[in-house]
């Protein structure tokens, strides 16, 4: 009997280049022995319901979208007590995840990768009552990337995201919070936060730190302190860019569980999509609660040491 596989993609991500590609892309399917659902995205939130309610009888489910579908097909089996590993074809503008575990931009070959690649277990992050794949943010910029439209995304890819948060450099807030973790406690004026598990974010390599594991329970936390001049932000960025530790302004730290208590609401963006305000958020890292397919011969960098030795 051939293995079902529900295939959910989002046909508006990454310049709508989907269109072009999805009748090879299930013929890729096809031709491995699947018998292939298809479901097409109408709007936000559709990849959860899809997953929560369609995924009865299916062996594999595969996506193809942007970080923001990847994250809704993760919530949604985060959400089912049967796991089901997931595949993904990669076709938003950033694709922070897909990068960090060596799954092709070339769509076709990450089809292919969804066929004859291997399972590798992944951690994933809880958010309050909600979930989130390799990034929750909150602070400078954090809102660029749900607040910029569909049509500009498609028309400028990443530049966009550029554009949008040069509009936005007058408006930059701080946030006085109160953050509980693993190994104590610190309180502070915040100017961005970032708990991550990843590789890159934003499409920028190492801004994560070094000695990065998506399997080792662990977040990596970076934080900033409200800088005094102008000059600090062009240093905090130029550190940032490249992984120097060394800044008054940069907190560095992994951790399997963090809270944030503000004096006010907070607005957090989750893997590139709005992630609500809260005044107190609770992020607890989930270890190796999700499989994904990989490709089968190529190193993983980013998995466990223990894969390594």
């Amino acid at each position: 009997m051939s293995d079902k596989m529900l295939f959910i993609y989002n046909p508006h991500a990454g310049m709508a280049k989907i269109r072009s590609n999805l009748l090879d892309i299930i013929d890729i399917f096809a031709k491995a022995g699947f018998e292939v659902t298809v479901f097409p995205t109408q709007g936000q939130g559709d990849a959860i319901e899809a997953v929560i309610h369609r995924h009865d009888g299916f062996d594999l489910i595969a996506c193809s979208g942007g970080d923001g579908t990847l994250d809704e097909v993760v919530t949604g089996m985060l959400r089912c007590e049967k796991k089901i590993p997931i595949g993904y074809v990669p076709a938003g503008s950033t694709n922070d995840f897909a990068r960090s575990i060596k799954i092709p931009r070339n769509m076709l070959k990450a089809a292919e990768v969804i066929v004859d690649g291997r399972k590798e277990a992944f951690d994933m992050g809880k958010f309050n009552h909600d979930y989130f794949v390799y990034v929750a943010a909150f602070g400078l910029f954090t809102d660029v990337s749900y607040e910029t439209k569909q049509d500009m995304k498609n028309t400028f890819g990443h530049l966009a995201y550029i554009i949008e948060a040069a509009i936005r450099l007058p408006q930059v807030k701080t946030y006085h919070m109160r953050v509980e973790y693993d190994s104590g406690f610190l309180e502070d004026d915040f100017l961005f936060g970032m708990i991550s598990n990843s590789l890159s974010v934003g499409g920028i390599q190492s801004i994560t730190g070094p000695d990065v594991y998506l399997d080792d329970g662990l977040f990596e936390v970076t934080l900033i302190r409200n800088p005094v001049q102008l000059q600090d932000f062009t240093d905090i960025a130029a550190d940032i860019i490249s992984g120097s530790d060394d800044n008054q302004f940069i907190i560095n730290f992994k951790t399997r569980k963090i809270k944030f208590i503000a004096d006010e609401e907070v607005p957090w963006t989750l893997d590139g999509e709005y992630g609500g305000r809260p005044k107190v958020a609770e992020l607890v890292n989930l270890n190796k609660c999700i499989e994904m397919i990989v490709p089968a011969d190529t190193e993983i960098p980013c998995l466990g040491k223990e894969k390594m030795l």
